[in-house]
């Protein structure tokens, strides 16, 4: 018999939620099969079985928070169905719960064949039991009909006659008169929202804009992009020119490339820029290690591949931790201007936006130019106003002269 224990996920992860069980009660597992998907504050995790056997028992349901160290299942000798049919999970589990069970209620004892056939995970056939209360009564919210904890704890609130005479008449809207959905927040977007709460009352934070005429980056791109791509089998972006464009302004302004720790500003001498990708589970910061020794090919390359795991649920926590600054750019959603949030303990995130035709004074003449407002948000505890501006007007001259980006390169 061996325990499944939620492993070590990263120095400052101490716990994840089940997102999913890929094995059953009465499941065989193979040694080093994956069983459940934990989902953590950055990434999602599918832990093994360090032992072959069958699946015993599942100590947490789908949605439950565990922590580092938790036993989450059981898996013991033998042999079982590598079927995950509800029905046969749920015969599984009772099997091996009959000894410890308490005795159930009449009612549950006469519609047990009934009980068997309602899907329910594990911990929510528990509840019922300890309540006496037949699962088959119970109306799931779960569309797939899965019956969870909160469920029947509903349905035994529901049933208790001093709790439904003290339940105003007029209570909060019915969620299935279609007015209104209750959606739980997933753990990462929990996360996701803390943390930018905790940046917005931890940091002294500002952001200064100005505008870039994209005019000649276009222009060269155009000219270059299909020589580019047969060279190196990938695609040249405006990326990669944002990338080198922020590294040679950062080795300017070095305190943009820096951190607070405690007392002390540390500098980074590293050139890690993270890269913001938007995701189904929310927003996510892979980062593009040593960007000053790279080309633009391989910058391009990078981003590709980390955005194609984002996209898959594939990144590992290698992936997204030690950024020394962020690039985010809400232009592909069409956002003309925005004040981007700093990321984790870094102080300095430029934002990029949609490119917009405007009218330009260029010399003495008004000309139409593709322009792009980019903003710099920073921390100014660390960065006063004249390093965050010199920073932001040393990309826009980077940018409005590609040829002397690429020199710096």
């Amino acid at each position: 018999m061996a325990d499944i224990i939620v492993p070590e996920l990263a120095e400052s992860i101490t716990e994840g939620t089940i997102a999913q069980w890929l094995k059953q009660p009465g499941d065989t597992v193979e040694k080093g099969e994956f069983i459940v998907e934990l989902e953590t504050d950055k990434v999602n995790v599918e832990v093994i079985s360090e032992e072959a056997g069958v699946v015993s028992e599942l100590l947490a349901a789908e949605g439950d928070t565990v922590q580092v160290g938790q036993v989450i299942a059981v898996v013991g000798a033998g042999s079982g169905s590598t079927a995950s049919a509800p029905a046969a999970q749920s015969e599984a589990k009772e099997e091996v719960k009959a000894p410890e069970a308490p005795k159930a209620a009449p009612v549950a004892e006469e519609t047990g064949a009934e009980q068997d056939r309602t899907i329910a995970s594990p911990a929510a056939r528990k509840l019922a039991r300890e309540k006496g209360i037949n699962l088959s009564e119970i109306s799931p919210v779960d569309p797939m009909g899965r019956v969870r904890v909160q469920d029947v704890s509903a349905h035994g609130s529901a049933k208790a006659p001093a709790k439904a005479a003290s339940a105003p008449a007029a209570s909060a809207p019915k969620e299935d008169d279609g007015r209104t959905t209750r959606e739980k927040m997933s753990r990462r977007r929990q996360t996701i929202a803390t943390r930018l709460l905790e940046v917005r009352q931890s940091t002294a934070m500002l952001t200064t804009f100005n505008e870039i005429d994209m005019t000649n980056v276009m222009a060269l791109r155009s000219r270059k992009k299909d020589q580019f791509f047969d060279q190196n089998d990938v695609r040249l972006g405006f990326m990669s020119f944002f990338t080198k464009a922020v590294v040679a302004a950062l080795k300017k302004y070095p305190y943009v490339n820096s951190q607070i720790d405690g007392t002390d500003i540390v500098k980074n001498n590293f050139y890690d820029i993270g890269i913001a990708v938007s995701t189904e589970g929310g927003l996510v910061v892979p980062i593009v290690r040593d960007a000053d020794r790279k080309n633009f090919a391989e910058i391009e390359g990078n981003i590709g591949e980390l955005a194609k795991k984002a996209r898959d649920n594939k990144l590992a926590l290698s992936d997204m931790s030690g950024g020394s600054f962020t690039i985010t750019n809400g232009g592909v959603f069409g956002s003309l201007l925005s004040t981007p949030i700093l990321n984790g303990t870094q102080v300095g995130i430029l934002g990029m936006h949609t490119i917009q035709k405007r009218p330009i004074a260029v010399g003495n003449e008004i000309e139409i130019r593709p322009m792009m407002y980019v903003a710099l948000s920073y921390d100014h505890r660390v960065i006063d106003g004249k390093d965050s501006v010199g920073f932001l007007k040393t990309v826009k001259e980077l940018l409005e002269n590609p040829e002397d980006l690429l020199l710096n390169s």
